[in-house]
């Protein structure tokens, strides 16, 4: 049990206190309690989540009913006898209820309280909605005990710092509503691209006017969100280091040495152009050779948001470019739904195995969906019908068969061919960076799972055939699994393996 905070002689929780500075009691605000942290999953006798003081005079009975009295004011709870409503304070507080105990008192919910007599005052371990008459109020004590079931089944997650809070707080507002809506134009809409404020302010009056339905009305607010809620930047971008571009890819791969000098050559123009690379990159090679571990790099080194789209999911290009607002079921497309979720024009659009878009009924291809992206010129969602600028965009697409994208798609993009890496590199990879990270997973020490070279050389030979290095990870967690095992069930301070074994358990 671990108390919050002391002042004097008396514990404060630094939360509670907040709430009572703000409360406007002619009394002045009175915090009574402290909290402690328990992980008990049952509440009875030896384990209340609530401690009351004993009044001076009639000792709290098994069952009370009362309400407690709102936090922010004062943390007390109030209850009945024959001589008439009596008050004792709250001493002691587990701290996953005490949000549960805020929002009963802020209500005014009576409750019926069951609890017995501890040396350090009354524990309550039972709590019960009940009407005024004092029976059980089925809906809302419903609701409470599987508050509670939810409460005692789970931990107390620490907070973060309050001004940390509130900065993302203010990052995450969100224009949704019509009068804030209104207010941005009317105080930003000097920053925003003409063609986009001029289809605000029309869409705005769309909204105002009573001559359209409203499903017409809710799919043009829905849009105006969707493109007030991103941020217009323009085209305009900071250079870039090549050292640390480099040591990001280092961060990021191992070994292939001539694709990072690859890319690094073509993005690095915009050191003199200010402007983003006229093609974007298509990584072509087998499956686990880290496509999109490079694609994640570029946008670090780039210092843009990214936003993915996954091709092999996609059989209609109509989920790319949104449907018209005409229908009720209308919604935009996933092209459209990555700008909003990356919240910004300037965006590294990472598309996922752009060789699986396959074609659909109607016989057209997805991916051809995506050609007005690429060109920079600008895309036009059928749900927004409004030309959206592209210059901030850069693509990087990943495939493993460059055959099967078509030509006017290849043209879009600067192919970079990912080999598959050597035995040597796969052996490097095995040691220093597929087993480590398994045996961090899984909250190992190096020396309770030693595999020598001799015996990594048979892992190696095993996968020899298998592109990229899943299947070397894969390899490791087995290894670091018998390992495990081995130590809990034979008492052993490591394993070490050898290549005998490592058949033995690989097959």
């Amino acid at each position: 049990m671990t108390e919050i905070q002391s002042r004097g002689s008396q514990v404060f929780d630094l939360k509670s206190l907040r709430e009572a500075k703000k409360a406007k009691s002619p009394d002045g605000p009175v915090c009574t309690y402290t909290t402690f942290d328990s992980e008990a999953d049952t509440a009875n006798p030896e384990h209340p989540f609530l401690i009351l003081r004993q009044p001076s005079g009639e000792k709290l009975r098994h069952h009370v009913t009362g309400n407690f009295m709102n936090p922010s004011r004062r943390t007390g709870f109030e209850y009945k006898t024959g001589a008439g409503p009596e008050y004792t304070d709250i001493l002691r507080v587990d701290r996953r209820f005490e949000q549960m105990i805020r929002w009963l008192g802020e209500n005014q919910v009576p409750v019926r309280l069951s609890g017995c007599q501890m040396a350090d005052g009354f524990g309550i371990y039972k709590v019960h909605a009940v009407n005024y008459s004092g029976k059980v109020a089925a809906g809302t004590d419903g609701f409470l005990q599987m508050t509670i079931g939810r409460i005692l089944a789970g931990r107390f997650q620490e907070e973060s710092d309050p001004e940390e809070e509130e900065e993302e707080q203010e990052e995450q507002v969100k224009l949704t509503d019509i009068s804030s809506m209104t207010d941005f134009l009317a105080c930003a809409g000097a920053v925003l691209p003409s063609n986009i404020r001029r289809w605000a302010q029309r869409n705005l009056s769309l909204i105002r006017t009573n001559t359209i339905s409203q499903d017409e009305r809710r799919h043009a607010q829905r849009a105006l969100s969707m493109m007030l809620n991103i941020q217009w930047k323009g085209a305009w971008f900071e250079s870039i280091d090549p050292k640390r571009a480099r040591e990001i890819l280092d961060e990021e791969l191992y070994g292939l040495e001539k694709v990072k000098q690859r890319i690094i050559e073509t993005i690095i123009q915009i050191n003199r152009t200010h402007t983003l690379p006229a093609y974007g990159l298509l990584l072509a090679g087998p499956a686990g050779v880290g496509k999109s571990q490079i694609a994640y790099a570029v946008a670090r080194i780039l210092k843009l948001p990214w936003a993915s789209l996954d091709m092999s999911a996609i059989t209609d290009p109509e989920a790319l470019t949104g449907s018209p607002r005409v229908y009720a079921n209308a919604k935009p497309g996933l092209i459209m739904e990555a700008f909003s979720r990356a919240g910004s024009d300037n965006v590294v659009f990472i598309i996922n195995e752009l060789d699986k878009a396959d074609q659909g009924d109607s016989g057209a291809n997805p991916a051809d969906a995506l050609l007005t992206l690429l060109d920079n010129l600008g895309y036009t969602d059928n749900y927004i019908e409004c030309m959206i600028p592209t210059g901030g965009v850069y693509p990087i697409a990943t495939a493993n068969d460059k055959s099967r994208i078509s030509a006017p798609l290849m043209s879009r993009f600067a192919v970079i061919d990912i080999p598959d890496y050597t035995p040597e590199e796969k052996k490097v990879i095995f040691s220093r960076f597929s087993l480590p990270k398994i045996l961090k997973r899984m909250g190992m020490k190096a020396e309770e799972c030693i595999i020598p070279d001799e015996a990594v050389d048979v892992v190696i030979e095993k996968f020899a055939r298998m592109p990229g290095c899943r299947d070397l990870e894969q390899a490791a967690e087995h290894l670091a699994a018998n390992a495990l095992y081995q130590i809990e069930t034979g008492d052993l301070a490591g394993v070490t393996f050898t290549p005998e074994m490592v058949r033995q358990i690989l097959g």
